[in-house]
């Protein structure tokens, strides 16, 4: 039962709306984007976000296989170099160190496959999908009920 439903404060959320419509605007290919909001909420355990992304990723032609191992996309042969630097972009920005913030070898990992404006747009999709993750599991938004938009 959920705890409370967000969609009666729209106005307090319309900047993540707006965040996410940046996100899906920008020059980011959509599957990294799901890969990359699948990986965080893992990280995270949101219940919510990791079935609304799971939906929209197979919606959009992700492989099962892909998303059944992306926990463990370091040992997977099957993500390519981008894919696996915007993965570890995403969890060491979700994990920050505190006291050395994100490694120097993750951020040069990114900077090979993405521009500075690339990461930038892969940094608020990170930050987008933190912020949801921590609506989504105090809130106890009701898991499954997501249907994705028809293509």
């Amino acid at each position: 039962m959920p705890r409370f439903n967000v969609n009666k404060r729209l106005d307090a959320v319309k900047p993540l709306f707006a965040l996410a419509e940046y996100v899906k605007n920008s020059d980011l290919e959509q599957s990294l984007i799901e890969l990359v909001l699948m990986r965080v909420s893992q990280l995270n355990g949101c219940a919510y976000c990791l079935d609304m992304h799971s939906k929209d990723a197979r919606a959009a032609g992700e492989t099962e296989q892909r998303l059944y191992v992306l926990q463990a996309w370091r040992e997977a042969p099957f993500y390519s170099a981008r894919e696996r630097a915007a993965l570890a972009w995403g969890e060491a920005v979700t994990r920050l160190d505190p006291i050395h913030g994100v490694p120097d070898e993750v951020y040069e990992q990114a900077r090979a496959e993405f521009s500075e404006e690339q990461l930038i747009d892969l940094n608020m999709a990170i930050i987008l999908i933190n912020s949801w993750n921590r609506i989504a599991i105090p809130s106890k938004a009701d898991v499954g009920s997501y249907k994705p938009p028809k293509h």
